[in-house]
Parts: C-alpha cells; structure tokens; sequence
C-alpha cells in the first residue's frame, strides 16, 4: 500500500512540479554569471535551483576562454572557505567535542562552489555538462591556481559519481546504435579505425569483441573502451589483428584472449581510472561465456621508449628514427640485441624520482596485477609507433588466480615481474 501511495503521489505532483518549473523558466533573472551562481546557492526551493543551474550552464558552454577563466576566478576568490568560521568551528570543537561540532567543521571545510557543482549536476544532463566542463579547466593548465583549486574539488565530485559500482558493462557490436559505433571511431587512441570496414573487421567476425563502461546518466557516452581479439596464440604483432580480409578463428578454438586496444574517452574524467575494473570485468565475462580461454593477454604500445632512448642512447635512437621499410629489411636485424637490451633496461630500471616503471602504459598493467610476458621486435611498424616506440610492443600477461596478488606486491616493491622467457631475454642481452 505504502510503495502505491508513493506512485500516486507521484503522478499527482508530476504535474504541479512541472507547471512550477515552467513559472519559473518564464520569470526573468538577472543572467550575469555571478548572479546566476548566487542564485543557484541561495535558492531554497528544489526547482528554482534547478532553472537557475541550468541557466547558468547555459552561459558557461557558450563563454570563450577568457570569460570562462574570469568566472572560475571568480568562483575561486567568492565562494571558497571562510577560514575564520573554520578555525573558529575548530576551536569550538576542541573544547566540546560533540556531533553538532564536527557537523559545523564538515560543513565549513567544504568551499562553496563544491555545492554549486552539486547543483548543476542535479540538472538535466547536468553529469555530461559538469564532464565537459571539467575538460575546459583542465584546458587552463596547472599554473592556473584558480583552475587548480576547482578542478581539486570538481575531480572529487566525479570520482564519486562514476564510481565502478555505477558503471555497466556493455558489448558493442555491429548491431550497437550508429551514433554510439561513431563515437567509437572518433574515441579510438591507439590504432586508429580508417573506416567503417575497419570498424566491421573489429566487431562483427566470431573471433573480435569489444566492451565499453557507461555511467546510467550517460547512456550515449562511453567511457572507456577495449577491444578483444580471441586467437590460438599470443601475437607479436599488431598487422595480423587489425588485417580486414582474413578468415576468422571459431571462438571456441581460441585459447587467448588479446586485448589490443583501450581507449579512454571522456578527457574530462582524467585522473579518474576505469580501465583496471574494464579489463578484469571483460576478462570475467569472456572466461564465462569461452571456459577454453586459457590466457588473457595485451598487445600493446611502449609509448615512452624512443623519448628515453634519444636521451640514454641517442646513436641507438637515431637508427629508428625515420626508419621506413627498408630498415626492416636490412638493417633492423643487426639492431635486434642492442634494442631489446636497451628496452629491458627501460622497463626494469626506473629513472623516475618515485621509483615506478619508466613506461605509463606498463604502470598501468602491472599496477593491476599483470606480468611483462614478451617483448615484439617490430611488433608495429606504423609511423606512430616508430616514433613512440621504435616499432616494439609487448605482451602483459593477466594470470586470474594470481592477478591480485601481484597487484598487492608490485605497490610493495616496484619491482616490475618478468616471465621467464623474459629472465632469459634480460640474461642473453646483457652479457
């Protein structure tokens, strides 16, 4: 009876809010953005907050940069802490401790603005908007203290929001909606898809998966994206996974499971990690659905290396730099032993002040638990990656029964986990 009354009081004050609301919209205000911001955080009433948050949206996505930095400065300067009632509210609770106090602290440590984001958020389409957002004061750069303090909170707020448990674990394929495989084309970081046959050979075969994170107030936003190649054997190379004409493998006779590509693709969630839930969350789904999957493995870019080789080995360098076909016929075979030694050197020595593995992409798949399973000499001839990565990609293998447990060592000692192969490969190159 009680979840009844609460339907019909629903649909009765549906439209009485709706009539509110549209009052509202056909009041005039005062649409200077500073107004529209204390009339957002001075609002008492669940609707007028609304009109005027989404008023106020409207002014920011249609401001140039500049005005767009003066209205974070303001923001910055009008609506932060007042640290006189915070140290006062301190005092007062070092005295009597009592649940009142530590309400007033909680209260008075947070600057305005965050309930201002609070706000906006709450409108419709607020979420996307506020991402957007963030992307532009991300835009304004770090030397911007203004920027920098909002993005702190701003950033908070969203970690909260699209938190993993939020999230849902969706497949895309040929059949996906044409707007959502269009965003998919423009989002893809690492191997660009050149059209929509590319595209096809990505999704539709037996043998080619792809998972996308989307967040329920985002429904035509992905995330994040990875795509799945099932084969027989751990690849070296990039060509053969992204070939368009090839015959494709029954799923059920691939033992691997290769992810070749994971595209982030919100730039205003930076900072903001999926990818770790993604690939464990997709590599789960494929051992339900494929139990002969015996191995779950990247193929991917050493983004970092050709950047620390021209400054450790520049002669080594040179020989890579620029280098077209040709090299791969004749020369690179010579520079086989003296490259591979040089890449174990920048994977398990770290030249950085906090001691992590020198690669972002490696930090990121041991920091989740996998092992640096194989170097592939030549593994990406591109242009890309010849000036990224000297045409190397590697394999990081994901043990499922071990996976946590080497994420728990590897943030204990920063010691980069090698197979065994690659414990020969580092012996061989060295000596």
């Amino acid at each position: 009876m009680r979840i009844l009354q609460s339907m019909l009081t629903a649909l009765v004050s549906a439209p009485t809010r709706i009539g509110v609301l549209g009052w509202l919209q056909d009041r005039e205000f005062d649409d200077a953005p500073e107004a529209l911001v204390e009339a957002v955080l001075s609002a008492t009433g669940e609707v007028s907050s609304l009109v005027c948050a989404g008023r106020l949206l409207d002014q920011i996505e249609t401001m140039d940069a500049s005005a767009l930095a003066d209205l974070v400065a303001h923001l910055a300067e009008s609506h932060d802490l007042d640290t006189a009632a915070l140290s006062a509210a301190a005092a007062a609770y070092g005295g009597n401790p009592d649940p009142k106090g530590l309400a007033d602290i909680a209260r008075l440590a947070e600057p305005r603005w965050v309930e201002l984001f609070r706000r906006l958020n709450a409108t419709d389409g607020g979420t996307v908007r506020l991402v957007r957002l963030r992307q532009r004061v991300l835009d304004m750069g770090r030397k911007n203290i203004s920027a920098a303090r909002l993005d702190g909170g701003l950033q908070s707020l969203l970690r909260m929001w699209f938190n993993p448990g939020f999230l849902i674990l969706q497949p895309i394929d040929w059949s996906t909606p044409a707007n959502i495989l269009e965003k998919i084309i423009a989002y893809e970081a690492v191997h660009a898809i050149s059209s929509w046959d590319d595209l096809r050979a990505r999704l539709a075969p037996e043998d080619r998966r792809c998972f996308a994170f989307f967040h329920p107030l985002m429904p035509e936003e992905p995330l994040i994206f990875v795509e799945v190649a099932l084969t027989e054997e751990i690849p070296r190379a990039i060509e053969p996974v992204l070939q368009i004409e090839r015959e494709a493998l029954a799923a059920h006779q691939a033992s691997t499971a290769v992810f070749y590509s994971i595209s982030n693709c919100q730039p205003g969630l930076a900072g903001i990690s999926f990818g770790n839930f993604l690939i464990k969350r997709v590599a789960q789904e494929l051992k339900q659905e494929f139990p002969e999957l015996k191995r779950f493995v990247t193929l991917s870019p050493v983004p970092g290396l050709m950047k620390w080789l021209r400054g450790a080995q520049p002669d080594l360098a040179a020989r890579f730099d620029g280098a077209d076909a040709g090299f791969w016929n004749g020369e690179a075979a010579d520079q086989e032993k003296p490259f591979l030694a040089a890449a174990m050197r920048y994977f398990t020595r770290s030249d950085r002040p906090d001691g992590w593995p020198n690669d972002p992409v490696a930090r990121f798949h041991l920091g989740n638990g996998a092992v640096l399973e194989q170097l592939n000499y030549g593994g990406d001839r591109s242009g890309k990656s010849m000036a990224q990565s000297g045409g190397l990609m590697v394999n990081y293998l994901y043990d499922l029964k071990v996976v946590e447990s080497n994420h728990e060592a590897f943030h204990e000692t920063k010691a980069v986990p090698l197979s065994s192969a690659l414990r020969q490969l580092q012996k061989s190159v060295s000596g």
